[in-house]
């Protein structure tokens, strides 16, 4: 370790200590009755993680969604809104829709979602059970998704999903400040089922070494899962499908990206021959301003780039450019180990409500 790395770890160590307790405090408050959950009698599932960025919830949704949508089931997903206005309120959206939502009130995550579940509604607000209770009888959904909902104690749950990104480094397993970790790996005790995304862009022997890792904070019948977040076509701002992946070889691109890692976009570009000659990074959930997508733009169309970005921030940039240049990746979930033992207990859990 090098001599700033220990200083830094003594110094926030306490702070780091500290964190872990009062999650630990409370998560045992909740599991053991001093602080009440409420119940509902429809089957809820919650997806999440322990870490802070993205882990892949978002995709997690939309395949547990499709999935249960084809089942016939109507879908309410919970989410936070995060940054849209009624994040700190409450709103809901209707899924199928393209247009006439705005991601300043519902957030980009929520929109997406709306748009990729058809049939389903996305209730927006950081207090989920109450905005459950308020919405329920106007929606009458048949299962409850509940998004980033590992730390959200508030609200009984028949199955959790937790998720990790393969890529992040062992290292990075500390509480906050020192890592990653929104609380301590204790919590991995309440988890059903852990899911190990991008599971396809490191080498099977990281893989076993994080579930090595954290075997010893989960229970003997966890399950293990490992997705990849496959980019299935290039769409324009109008959803229209433009190209296939495999057009991308030997293009040369300008590729930007506000999500919380956004390496993992480049690469995946990258990995389909795509030349990525121009690279910007944006704040996780950057709320994008018309001067800064007419500057990548003119620069792309000055050298004669591609312009490529996330579906994520392709919801917020339709906002202030309806160019047609820009182009997204649509990505989809693709299970490479787990699917049907995940399935089936989550089917054994949800039986009792259905």
């Amino acid at each position: 370790m090098k001599y700033f790395e220990k200083i830094f770890f003594v110094v926030f160590w306490p702070f780091s200590c500290l964190w872990s307790v009062i999650y630990r405090v409370r998560r045992f408050a909740y599991n053991y009755g001093f602080y009440s959950r409420k119940t509902f009698g429809i089957p809820i599932i919650s997806v999440g993680n322990l870490t802070f960025g993205g882990a892949g919830k978002t995709p997690f949704i939309l395949w547990l969604g499709e999935y249960f949508t084809l089942q016939q089931k109507k879908i309410m997903v919970l989410t936070r809104g995060y940054k849209g206005k009624f994040e700190h309120g409450h709103g809901v959206l209707k899924g199928g829709r393209q247009i006439g939502f705005n991601p300043e009130d519902f957030g980009d995550e929520a929109l997406l979602i709306g748009r990729r579940l058809p049939t389903s509604s996305v209730v927006v607000g950081k207090k989920r059970a109450e905005n459950f209770e308020r919405y329920f009888d106007l929606e009458k959904p048949d299962i409850v998704l509940l998004d980033d909902g590992h730390q959200h104690l508030q609200l009984n749950r028949n199955f959790n999903i937790v998720l990790f990104d393969a890529l992040l480094p062992l290292k990075k397993y500390r509480v906050a400040p020192l890592g990653y970790l929104r609380e301590g790996l204790s919590a991995l005790r309440d988890a059903d089922a852990i899911i190990l995304s991008r599971a396809d862009q490191v080498p099977a022997d990281k893989i076993d070494e994080i579930k090595k890792y954290l075997s010893p904070y989960v229970t003997s019948d966890v399950l293990w899962g490992e997705v990849a977040l496959k980019p299935n076509c290039l769409m324009n701002s109008d959803y229209q499908k433009v190209m296939d992946l495999v057009d991308l070889k030997n293009k040369k691109v300008f590729a930007f990206a506000g999500v919380a890692s956004p390496d993992s976009f480049f690469n995946l570009l990258e990995s389909f021959g795509a030349i990525v000659e121009q690279k910007r990074v944006f704040p996780d959930h950057h709320a994008f301003k018309a001067g800064e997508v007419e500057t990548i733009l003119q620069f792309s169309r000055d050298n004669n780039l591609l312009v490529l970005t996330t579906e994520k921030d392709m919801v917020k940039i339709r906002r202030v450019s309806a160019d047609r240049e820009i182009l997204f990746a649509e990505v989809d979930l693709k299970f490479l180990a787990g699917e049907e033992e995940i399935k089936n207990s989550i089917h054994h859990a949800l039986r009792k409500e259905w």
